[in-house]
């Protein structure tokens, strides 16, 4: 955040709402399905777009890196995985962020370490229209192709990572806890975040000011609260994910 004011203020606020982990996922070889949240280039890939990252930040390198790295891992155990990329029409705007992801600029499309899943069979991918991807997976008809997938392949638990942890990643799992609640997505019990594989976008204070109609959005200060969120929804948060 720049400061150690900064510092200090982002360190007294964990304290006062401390995010414990659930410690590490280990593994099933079976009943468990990965899930890519807008592993895209218009929220990853520097200078990709309105809401991408003007400078190269450690925090979405991190994610992008545990990405590929869990998704080849699920590949080479044929393991399914279902990946959300953010997509949107030019005439359909989505306040109250700028124009992003617009279909045909290459926004829309994975980052360059992750194109390689669009040619695995056991990936299904989700160009969804709107921050919840649980909702974006909705048909006209009532179906699902979410709910679809976690019946098809007998999914108990997902691991869920991506961008933004406060943003999409919260509300896909806020949306799929309350569904779960209901018996709406069988036979799911677990959705599970890894604080590891999640980033979110740094709009830092001094920045925000001078420009109209921007909110403040300090990088580390939000991944912490959007975690501590996730959990109070009933996700389980980790830190670790082994074999």
């Amino acid at each position: 955040m720049g400061t150690e004011a900064d510092a200090a203020a982002v360190d007294l606020l964990r304290s006062q709402i401390p995010s414990q982990t659930d410690g590490e996922l280990v593994l099933p070889t079976r009943g468990v399905g990965l899930v890519l949240v807008d592993l895209c280039n218009g929220f990853c890939t520097v200078g990709a777009g309105n809401l991408a990252p003007v400078a190269p930040n450690k925090q979405i390198s991190k994610m992008v890196e545990e990405a590929a790295r869990l998704s080849k891992l699920f590949c080479d155990r044929n393991l399914p995985v279902f990946a959300f990329l953010d997509t949107h029409y030019p005439d359909k705007p989505e306040p109250p962020y700028p124009p992003h992801c617009i279909i045909g600029t290459g926004e829309e499309n994975f980052v360059p370490d992750l194109e390689w899943l669009e040619k695995e069979p056991n990936v299904t991918i989700k160009r969804k229209s709107c921050i919840d991807g649980y909702i974006s997976c909705i048909e006209k008809d009532g179906s699902s192709v979410f709910v679809d997938w976690v019946g098809k392949y007998q999914i108990k638990t997902v691991l869920v990572l991506g961008i933004c942890t406060d943003i999409c990643v919260l509300d896909f799992a806020s949306s799929t806890l309350a569904a779960r609640n209901i018996d709406r997505v069988p036979p799911l019990q677990d959705v599970v975040i890894y604080s590891e594989g999640c980033a979110t976008y740094d709009l830092p204070v001094e920045i925000a000011m001078n420009i109209k109609g921007a909110l403040a959005h300090p990088q580390d200060l939000m991944h912490h609260i959007g975690l501590y969120m996730a959990k109070g929804r009933g996700a389980k948060v980790v830190d670790r994910v082994v074999i």
